[in-house]
């Protein structure tokens, strides 16, 4: 199947931006595709109606990509905590049963998580507990920052052992001035102390970059065969 659910150690490390450009990319190649967030907090109240900020930058890239949320909180907490505060408990049955239903009538499906594989969703649920449940395969999402080798090899290490099926790390938002050293460094040094290989190399976008622009970078720089573990017929352009 070409599900995945994408992740991170941190916030604001562009999960959002490559679910987007992954999703963007696979509809381009004909895949029905639907962008899934099982919960979103920080929603955004708009005439009287809360929305999902994540799903609507997704719909701004391609507004045909189908999305879906089960859960949408207005506190910008950890799910757990915001659950509690606006009084709705999260329920991972009826997450699996959404993204059951999702999954049957796509082809492609993407997890938009929201915090990381740790952050608790119910009292003694974590996310990993979810994604066991779910039984589908984790796609890390990293920024090349002085912590972040650190932050991404506790991450994974972490999800080894919940057993977490990790299927890869992009690194993410490569700016022009990031040092070289240290660029170099995470992935030679994630893939040195796991065995979890780097499958993208994604440079920062101008603000106004295109859909076109964000599908173009992703097929140059992200090894879409491998991120999903097929061979992907529709790639072969020749």
């Amino acid at each position: 199947m070409l599900n995945l659910y994408i992740t991170s150690s941190n916030r604001s490390e562009g999960k959002t931006f490559i679910t987007a450009g992954i999703a963007a990319t696979m509809q381009s190649l004909g895949y029905s595709t639907c962008v899934y967030k099982p919960i979103q907090t920080a929603g955004i109240e708009h005439n009287g109606f809360m929305q999902s900020p994540d799903l609507t930058f997704v719909k701004t890239i391609d507004p045909y990509i189908d999305t879906h949320f089960s859960y949408l909180f207005k506190s910008d907490m950890e799910p757990l905590i915001a659950s509690e505060l606006e009084n709705e408990f999260i329920d991972i049955d009826l997450i699996n049963n959404e993204y059951s239903r999702i999954a049957s009538v796509s082809d492609c499906v993407l997890l938009d998580g929201d915090g990381g594989l740790l952050s608790p969703l119910a009292p003694g649920v974590q996310t990993t507990d979810m994604v066991k449940k779910l039984q589908i395969p984790v796609l890390f999402v990293v920024t090349p920052r002085e912590d972040s080798i650190n932050d991404t090899l506790l991450s994974i290490y972490t999800a080894q052992e919940k057993g977490v099926d990790i299927r890869g790390v992009i690194i993410n938002n490569i700016k022009e001035d990031c040092p070289k050293p240290l660029l170099n460094a995470i992935p030679r040094v994630i893939e040195e102390y796991t065995n979890i290989k780097v499958l993208g190399l994604i440079p920062a976008l101008n603000e106004k970059f295109s859909p076109e622009d964000l599908i173009t970078t992703i097929l140059n720089g992200i090894d879409i065969e491998s991120v999903f573990n097929v061979k992907i017929e529709k790639l072969d352009f020749d």
